[in-house]
């Protein structure tokens, strides 16, 4: 029996380094929390695993990757940008956003690259956090905030023979730049918001493609020309239009929110306007069939594409509906017997997202493991922020805070808010750390609950990311984005335990 080598833990021999607060990651969470902090005057580091800003936006750089929120919505209510050039952005230009906001508080200076968190612990001796990063170096902190969002870590299925396969394969988070796949056959494994992008932006530059697809998701028409100049200049120049448009966004999804959370019955003509882009594009009828979904629409997340169904309507794009048996090192085998020949494998297959909130080993007072607490009770916290017993310790786009129907960057701002409020309330009180109470969190979190069985993504017939492996939403708000501003816009003592 061959022996098992330990693993070895880097060791720093640098002294810690020690804050206030500390961020992880420098996606819209992150930069927005040091801007917060930055205004309150709290001493604060941001750590980045990569090397440059930019989260979400700066790893996922594929072939026609943009927003599905419009751009005037996706950004920061503080530092609106009046000339995007697209209604929905593509990710170079909200890329250059952040970095732009980064550049104009100075966040640089208080940002550490190639700092990969690791694991952290609570020292109840010294009332504070000391965190590692995979390379050895050690942080010290009163409070930590975790950033990180919950799609940045990549799933690919484990497919048997994948090792053997002799062409380029690679997630869709992980676009290889460096294969050309001009001329080649391309398959792409799966059918959601990042394929739908990539299909019809690739299918005129391949030999041929094979699209996988499980289960088809429901694409609602929408065109993305460009923003005229003369409205970028209007936007620009006159004051409160781009409030104004701001605002007609923001409530018109909050429209499409209350269907989703109050009247799931409304989204049948969601589905008519689905179907009828399936017919405008598509003549087939078998393949229109294949395409057609048979649950309710908002029950999977709604996407919205004019090009989609174009691109698998083209003749060089296979529809493969037939589940994957295996990889060769030539091609893709489903459970029919028939092998594809495939040069290049795009995994467009989504993200682990409980294992984004349980990626770092975090271990509270008495050693107590989080991640083991959350595989026994389920991924939760109070308001989806903060953590029973827990003390000092944050989330942003936590548990039940990720949305199916509005901007995220409207949740982060409500959240940094809270978590600006709560480090206030321990300095006002003379104490050293918070956390929310059990009876609080509980509180919260069955009426959550109760909330999210009445919703689309409980009641519309599908199995979606959005469930854990016991069926239980723990991804998205159950409610109206108003209503979660109003559950944290001040942060309510009684709900805390201080620790003096």
């Amino acid at each position: 029996m061959t022996a098992v080598e330990p693993t070895v833990v880097p060791v720093s021999t640098a002294p810690p380094v020690r804050t206030r607060a500390l961020v992880i990651g420098t996606g819209f969470s992150g930069l927005g929390m040091g801007i917060e902090l930055q205004r309150r005057g709290v001493d604060f580091l941001i750590l980045e695993k990569a090397d440059d800003i930019g989260g979400t936006w700066r790893d996922n750089s594929y072939p026609g990757c943009a927003c599905d929120i419009p751009a005037h919505m996706y950004s920061f209510s503080f530092e609106p940008k009046a000339d995007w050039t697209y209604m929905w952005s593509f990710q170079p230009e909200i890329l250059d956003y952040l970095k732009g906001v980064t550049d104009k508080y100075g966040l640089r200076r208080y940002i550490r690259f190639g700092a990969h968190v690791d694991r952290a612990h609570w020292d109840e001796a010294q009332q504070r956090w000391h965190v590692f990063t995979k390379d050895g170096r050690e942080f010290v902190a009163q409070f930590l905030i975790s950033g990180a969002g919950a799609l940045h870590i990549p799933a690919v299925p484990d497919f048997d023979g994948l090792e053997d396969f002799t062409g380029a394969a690679f997630h869709s988070a992980q676009w290889d730049h460096g294969v050309d796949i001009t001329g080649k056959k391309v398959a792409v494994i799966g059918t959601g918001a990042s394929a739908i992008q990539i299909v019809p932006e690739i299918v005129g530059r391949v030999a041929e493609l094979q699209l996988y697809q499980r289960t088809p998701p429901w694409v609602m028409p929408r065109p993305n020309n460009a923003i005229p100049a003369r409205l970028r200049q209007l936007l620009a120049t006159v004051p409160g239009a781009r409030a104004l448009l701001r605002d007609g966004i923001y409530w018109a999804h909050e429209g499409v929110g209350f269907a989703m959370t109050q009247r799931p019955a409304l989204l049948k003509i969601g589905e008519l306007l689905g179907k009828w882009n399936i017919r405008r594009h598509v003549r087939d009828r078998e393949l229109r069939r294949k395409l057609t979904p048979n649950y309710r629409a908002g029950c999977k997340r709604i996407l919205n594409s004019d090009t989609y169904y174009r691109g698998v309507a083209d003749p060089k794009t296979t529809l493969v509906t037939e589940k994957i048996s295996r990889i060769t090192p030539r091609g893709i085998v489903t459970v029919d017997g028939v092998e594809r020949e495939a040069d290049v494998i795009v995994f467009a297959t989504g993200f682990h997202v409980t294992d984004s909130y349980t990626y770092v080993d975090i271990k509270g007072p008495g050693g107590e493991d989080l991640v083991d607490r959350w595989n026994r009770e389920g991924v939760q916290a109070h308001r989806g922020i903060a953590v029973a017993d827990m003390p000092n310790l944050f989330f942003l786009l936590g548990p039940n805070t990720g949305l199916g129907h509005n901007s995220v960057v409207f949740m982060i701002e409500s959240q940094i808010r809270y978590v600006g409020q709560a480090i206030a309330a321990v300095d006002k009180v003379g104490a050293q750390a918070l956390s929310p109470t059990r009876a609080a969190q509980d509180a919260f979190n069955t009426d959550l609950h109760d909330r999210l069985e009445r919703t689309v993504w409980s009641t519309g017939g599908c199995s979606s990311w959005y469930l854990d492996e016991h069926g239980k939403n723990r991804t998205l708000w159950s409610g109206m984005t108003w209503q979660y501003w109003l559950a944290t816009r001040s942060l309510r003592r009684s709900e805390y335990r201080f620790t003096r």
